[in-house]
């Protein structure tokens, strides 16, 4: 199963497999919200009012980081400097 969805998110565009990526991130971090407020409340309302909630406003969060990432690697190829030295010092 794994292989067949890797396999098919190589016939995307970078672009739609981004929003892949991010789909997939977002079903992670609501079960991962649910489990947590499940676990320190004992309700089930609870956890999955805070697990649609906050997992949303993260995934647009997460999202918008990617793109401002994207233009700030553009911007750096066009100029000739490497993307990523000044946080990792790898070039």
């Amino acid at each position: 199963m794994t292989t067949l969805l890797i396999i098919s998110i190589r016939r995307y565009t970078e672009e739609t497999a981004a929003m892949i990526k991010t789909l997939t991130f977002a079903l992670v971090h609501i079960m991962v919200a649910f489990t947590v407020v499940y676990a320190m409340t004992g309700n089930v309302i609870a956890g999955g009012l805070i697990a649609l909630i906050e997992p949303a406003c993260n995934t647009v969060a997460y999202h918008c980081h990617e793109k401002f990432w994207d233009v700030i690697r553009q911007r750096r190829q066009v100029v000739g400097e490497p993307a990523v030295t000044f946080c990792t010092g790898i070039p």
